[in-house]
């Protein structure tokens, strides 16, 4: 069976990787898989170099003509049995395919319960009939999906994200080595991952490491990342005189191994689709605390510690209370955590559930 994922882009993002890790699996298990992207650079590719990755070098509304051309033309050589769409441009675009060529099954997947305004919601229900199925990661982000009218009920499924366990699990020697590299000796190190942007709401995060530092000096902050607030964030770390407490280190790509470091793994966003950096930093036996939106209740229950969203104070009590935990203490919730993942969570059974609906003769 031939599968071409499509995507908006390949930055650093949790869809991302999720789009290259699927790519990977799908490979090992005998499917033919290439990766269309309509912008950007590609930042993260699948390990396997067999995958071909094609870029439409897409530029903004005006060439969407050109790009949906590309990707008519690259379907058309192709030929594949299912197109899966993930993020809301790939997902319009491909699904126009259909007015002027026939494919056999679309698939679209979307990766947040906030998926944009009145206009984007306004595509996907004039879209819809044209794509087999949509899906989305979590049973809130589908309800979010209807509610805003952008599908109609029955037409988009939960299917979780999947975390590859064997890349994310905690590892003692990484832990030593980055610890050492960042000049952490018996701070506790405070870890955030993810785009600099609204949805992060790393401003929240910010005031509420302002607090904790009234309350205790023992620790630092290190967020993981790149994005449109970077100097926004730069300057209010500034204003807040958090520069010993707070460091932000860019983009990184060894993110297991940051996680390993890291004694608490802290979720701030104002909202998110499913949070697979949450799922993540659990996989490598990691304490959390995280703000109750989107999807994270459904991953992070029950061993995390959920918190309002745009709540700096009960962030900040939230964040003390886990940093007080003995270590006997965090090392079983890290245990039961990482099972969690492996049991709901695996990269394994988030393809297979792909596979049901590639190979289901119903969608």
């Amino acid at each position: 069976m031939k599968i071409l994922l499509v995507i908006t882009g390949l930055g650093m993002g949790g869809a991302e990787h999720v789009v290259v890790n699927m790519a990977d699996e799908l490979f090992k298990k005998g499917y033919e898989v290439k990766i269309v992207y309509l912008t950007g650079s590609a930042l993260v590719l699948p390990k396997n170099s067999n995958i071909e990755v094609i870029p439409l070098n897409m530029m903004g509304a005006k060439s969407f003509v050109t790009s949906y051309f590309r990707l008519r033309s690259i379907v058309k050589r192709f030929k594949p049995d299912v197109i899966h769409s993930h993020m809301v441009h790939a997902n319009i675009l491909t699904r126009c395919l259909r007015l002027s060529l026939k494919v056999k099954k679309i698939i679209s997947t979307s990766h947040s319960n906030n998926e944009g305004g009145k206009v984007r919601m306004f595509a996907y229900r004039i879209t819809d009939k044209l794509a087999n199925i949509s899906t989305n990661v979590s049973e809130d982000a589908v309800n979010e999906s209807i509610r805003r009218g952008g599908v109609k009920k029955g037409r988009m499924l939960s299917i979780p994200n999947g975390i590859n366990t064997e890349k994310f699990f905690f590892n003692d020697e990484s832990r030593s080595k980055i610890r050492n590299e960042l000049n952490i000796n018996h701070k506790k190190i405070l870890l955030a991952v993810g785009r600099l942007t609204e949805a992060k709401d790393y401003p929240n995060l910010l005031n509420a490491i302002k607090l904790l530092k009234k309350q205790r000096t023992d620790f630092k902050l290190f967020i993981v990342g790149d994005g449109p607030l970077k100097s926004y964030l730069i300057n209010m770390i500034e204003e807040l005189n958090l520069a010993d407490h707070v460091q932000l280190l860019g983009i990184r790509n060894d993110i297991p191994t940051l996680m390993s470091a890291a004694d608490l793994f802290v979720l701030s966003s104002a909202w998110e689709g499913f949070g697979l950096v949450v799922a993540e930093a659990m996989a490598c036996e990691r304490l959390v605390v995280a703000t109750d939106c989107g999807g994270v209740a459904q991953v992070v229950s029950p061993y995390g510690v959920l918190v309002k969203p745009r709540d700096s104070v009960s962030l900040s009590n939230a964040m003390n209370n886990s940093m007080n935990l003995s270590l006997d203490e965090s090392a079983k919730i890290g245990s039961l955590s990482r099972s969690h993942i492996i049991n709901n969570y695996s990269l394994i059974k988030n393809v297979e559930s792909y596979e049901r609906l590639y190979n289901s003769p119903k969608v």
